[in-house]
């Protein structure tokens, strides 16, 4: 399956009798070989969302004549909001990451393991802590300061760098900096973070102080999308680890880590796989 060619479609539309026949019947008609479909109604909003993927051997259509065949003969028909992926073009990533390197270090193992079909671009970073890992696994490297009085200039270095390498995903593996609006109006849902605490509790800075000061029992990490309010874009993934009195502050923080490895490597691997729909402030991972 790794090296088959495939073609993914995702839809989000109204609810509509006749959806999925008409996607499958297009499909089918033009010799599709379908390898996997998956469907949620959000009863709430009587949004549709669809996730179809199938082999491209032996089907009818270029990605140009497929393009015009969908929209006349199915998405305008049901009002639909569409794409394709393709499984022989990876997403290209971009990492950006501070001092904390356990994600960075994870993500980087798994893409040279082939966990994540991924194509990372850069490691992009406000301190020079990750330039060692980042040469290991033979990434390119760019150390970006980012003090108060260069944070204009350092985005328009980050963003030209991100141009020049025609960047789909951005992912912030523990990367210590808030985001301009004007930086993540330019990757709308195409910017992921890792927060580490379970959202909506615990945002902001220190989390770990704040839950070990609290005396909860379950803390957690979460990867969600970037918007210009922080912390609180579309939720992708979240991943637990049960605490108790006797874990201390560095205990927590410890396993605290381990759970924003999982969260974040997930949330990459779906995105890159072309299985997250957003609907409204929430996601539909197809998985």
């Amino acid at each position: 399956m790794a090296d088959r060619s495939s073609a993914i479609l995702l839809i989000r539309c109204p609810d509509a009798k006749g959806l999925v026949a008409g996607v499958s019947g297009f499909l089918y008609e033009h010799g599709a070989n379908i390898l996997s479909t998956d469907e949620h109604r959000d009863d709430e909003t009587g949004q549709f969302l669809m996730r179809v993927e199938w082999d491209l051997e032996d089907f009818g259509l270029d990605r140009e004549a497929l393009a015009r065949a969908f929209d006349s003969a199915v998405a305008r028909r049901f009002d639909m909001q569409w794409r394709v992926a393709y499984s022989q073009e990876p997403v290209r990533v971009a990492l950006f990451v501070s001092k904390y390197l356990h994600c960075l270090s994870d993500l980087l193992h798994r893409r040279r393991e082939g966990e994540l079909r991924a194509d990372i671009r850069m490691v992009i970073s406000n301190h020079r802590d990750a330039e060692a890992i980042a040469g290991f696994y033979g990434v390119p490297f760019h150390y970006i300061p980012t003090a108060p009085a260069l944070k204009a200039e350092a985005e328009r270095r980050q963003l030209a760098l991100l141009e020049e390498e025609r960047a789909g995903l951005i992912v912030l593996a523990r990367y210590m900096q808030v985001l301009s609006p004007e930086f993540v109006a330019r990757y709308p849902a195409r910017i992921i973070n890792v927060h580490h605490s379970f959202l909506p509790a615990f945002s902001g800075a220190r989390p770990y102080h704040a839950a070990f000061e609290r005396g909860v029992k379950l803390i957690g990490a979460t990867a969600h999308y970037v918007t210009d309010v922080l912390d609180d874009g579309p939720i992708i993934e979240q991943e637990v680890v049960r605490v108790s009195h006797r874990d201390q502050l560095a205990d927590m923080i410890e396993k605290g880590r381990d759970a924003e490895r999982l969260a974040l490597a997930r949330a990459v691997r779906w995105h890159t796989e072309h299985r997250i729909l957003i609907d409204g402030r929430k996601t539909v991972v197809f998985v």
